[in-house]
């Protein structure tokens, strides 16, 4: 599995929905999994972004169906970075 973190940021609507239902956070990370992608760690951010998810992908094709169907539901804006193990970026730089 590959590890993806993701940089979201909630619209209005999103902001609205989260103040009504905190747990809709929880909710989302379980449809996310239905897709394929399980989140391992998640963060609320202070600054120009809402929130951080660390999550894993069986392949670039996989996040980028998740990355996707959020973003389509206007309620986020997600920026989404491949992470590479330090140990396997300085092998791969030998």
């Amino acid at each position: 599995m590959a590890t993806y973190v993701m940089l979201s940021t909630l619209t209005d609507e999103g902001a609205e929905t989260i103040k009504k239902n905190p747990a809709r956070i929880r909710d989302v990370n379980k449809e996310v999994e239905k897709l394929g992608v399980r989140v391992t760690g998640q963060y609320a951010l202070l600054g120009p972004y809402d929130f951080l998810s660390v999550v894993e992908a069986p392949d670039n094709e996989s996040i980028a169906r998740v990355s996707a169907e959020l973003s389509a539901r206007g309620s986020i804006k997600i920026m989404t970075l491949a992470a590479i193990p330090i140990d396997k970026f300085i092998s791969a730089i030998k």
